[in-house]
């Protein structure tokens, strides 16, 4: 069993994707618009601005598989309640990675130390999804 987290936007999908791509040194390997779809019934009550935004797009970070998609603005809900966890062990990294993520977002929690990790910290990226990073204590 895997467990994979799966985001959803309201239209800036593929613009969040290769954001993420370029913090997280991940490689997307699939993405496909609605337009692309097979399956015509799914477009037909898009809006025609709609089409060009994201179906499906999966991006692999190392063994692990990010996925998202573009919600039609009608089903569409801001993000709660979750935060997607990086956990790694170089801080120099860790702490790279919080700061690209951070850019034009919120920090919650600022990168620090804390009692259960070398370093840890909070943040909702410019496209508001919720991350935690988390650095486990020093060897």
């Amino acid at each position: 069993m895997k467990l994979n987290s799966y985001l959803t936007f309201n239209g800036q999908c593929e613009e969040a994707f290769k954001f993420y791509e370029q913090c997280l040194g991940g490689k997307i390997t699939d993405m496909m618009t609605h337009r692309e779809s097979p399956d015509a019934s799914m477009t037909e009550q898009l809006p025609p601005e709609w089409l060009d935004k994201i179906l499906h797009v999966g991006m692999m970070v190392g063994d692990q598989e990010l996925m998202g998609s573009d919600c039609p603005p009608e089903y569409y809900e801001e993000p709660k309640g979750f935060s997607v966890s990086i956990n790694l062990n170089d801080p120099d990294k860790a702490e790279s990675i919080f700061n690209r993520l951070a850019k034009n977002g919120t920090v919650q929690m600022p990168f620090q130390q804390t009692f259960w990790a070398y370093r840890f910290g909070m943040l909702v990226d410019r496209f508001g999804i919720p991350w935690m990073i988390n650095c486990d204590k020093a060897a």
